[in-house]
C-alpha cells in the first residue's frame, strides 16, 4: 500500500474534500444534526470498504450514497414525526451553520440557507421532491446527475424539482435583512425581554409574527404556534418571568444562520435555543419568527462557554 492510499490518508481526504458537502446535504434532507452525522459516518464506513480505483468519481458516488441513506431514514422519520408531541423544529445549528453548508464555490440561491423557515418548508415536500430540489437547486447538479442518484429519469427529476419549487414559493418567502439590522433587532428584543416590557417587545415584532416551541414531549412547551405580535410578546415576557436570573445564563449565538441566544442552567446544561427570523418586506425590518427549541434530545451537543 502506498503512503497516499493508507487508511489515515483516505480518511483525511474524505473529511477534507467530501464530508462538508455530505453533511450539508444530509442535514437539509433530515433536519437533524445528529442523524446527518450518523449518515455521513455510515457513508464513510461503506466508502472505506470500496476500492477507489473502481470508482470513477468519488464525489458523485458519495453523494448518491448519502442521498439514498437519507431517503431510507426519511421513511422511519415520517412515522416518528406522526407520533411527535407538539411542534417539531429542526435540531439547531449553533454558531456552526457555515460548516453545514456547501463550500463558497456553490453559489445557488438557497445554497447557504439553513434557516428554520427554509427547513420547515422542505419538511412539507415528499422525500423524492426534497432530494430532487436539493440536488438540483441547492447543490447545482444537472438533472441527468440527479436522476442517477435517485434512480429516476432526468425528466421525472425535473418534474419533482418543479413541484418542490412551487411548494417552496407558496410556503417560504426569502427576505434578506442586513446583519447590522438583524443585530439591532436582536438588541432591542433582548432589552425589552429583560425589562419585561411587553409593548416594546411587540414593537420589534411583525404584526403577524409567529412563535413556535419544540419541547418534544420531554419538557413543557407551547403545543401550537402563537401568532400575532401582542400574543407572542406577552407569552415571551411571561416565560421570562418564570426563570430565576441567579439560576440561568444566556449567550448570544447564530442559530441556523439567524440571530438568537442559548440559555443554560447554573450547571451549564442547555435549556433552550431561541432563534429570530427577520423580515423587511413591508416597511422597516421586524422579527417575523421566534423559534424555540427546548427538546433536550436536540440540545445535548451544546456546552456552555465563556
Amino acid at each position: 500500500m502506498t503512503p497516499a492510499s493508507t487508511p489515515d490518508d483516505r480518511a483525511r481526504v474524505f473529511e477534507d474534500v467530501h464530508a462538508r458537502n455530505l453533511r450539508a446535504l444530509a442535514y437539509r434532507m433530515l433536519g437533524s444534526r445528529a442523524d446527518a452525522q450518523d449518515v455521513v459516518q455510515d457513508a464513510w464506513l461503506r466508502w472505506s470498504e470500496v476500492d477507489p480505483a473502481a470508482v470513477q468519481h468519488a464525489g458523485a458516488y458519495l453523494s448518491t450514497l448519502v442521498t439514498r441513506l437519507c431517503l431510507d431514514r426519511l421513511g422511519s422519520a415520517a412515522a416518528r414525526r406522526e407520533q411527535y408531541v407538539g411542534m417539531w423544529l429542526p435540531e439547531p445549528l449553533v454558531d456552526e451553520a457555515e460548516a453545514w453548508s456547501p463550500g463558497p464555490e456553490v453559489q445557488t440561491e438557497f445554497a447557504q440557507d439553513v434557516s428554520v423557515a427554509f427547513l420547515l418548508t422542505l419538511e412539507r415536500l415528499s422525500p423524492l421532491e426534497r432530494a430532487a430540489f436539493l440536488l438540483h437547486d441547492v447543490f447545482d447538479l444537472g438533472f441527468d446527475d440527479v436522476g442517477a442518484r435517485l434512480q429516476r429519469s432526468a425528466e421525472t427529476c425535473r418534474q419533482l424539482a418543479s413541484r418542490a419549487r412551487t411548494h417552496l414559493r407558496a410556503g417560504y418567502a426569502r427576505c434578506e435583512v442586513q446583519q447590522e439590522e438583524r443585530e439591532r433587532l436582536f438588541g432591542a428584543f433582548a432589552m425589552a425581554l429583560m425589562r419585561g416590557d411587553v409593548e416594546a417587545l411587540a414593537g420589534v415584532l411583525a404584526d403577524d409574527a409567529v412563535m413556535v416551541n419544540d419541547g418534544g414531549g420531554k419538557v413543557s412547551a407551547v403545543p401550537r404556534p402563537l401568532v400575532g405580535a401582542a400574543r407572542v410578546a406577552q407569552a415571551l415576557v411571561g416565560f421570562a418571568k418564570g426563570y430565576d436570573p441567579a439560576q440561568v445564563r444566556a449567550r448570544p449565538a447564530q442559530i441556523n444562520g439567524m440571530v438568537g441566544f442559548v440559555m443554560f442552567d447554573a450547571e451549564g446544561r442547555p435549556i433552550q435555543t431561541v432563534a429570530l427570523a427577520t423580515t423587511g418586506t413591508a416597511g422597516p425590518a421586524r422579527i417575523a419568527g421566534v423559534y424555540v427549541v427546548r427538546n433536550p434530545d436536540k440540545l445535548s451537543h451544546l456546552v456552555w462557554r465563556d
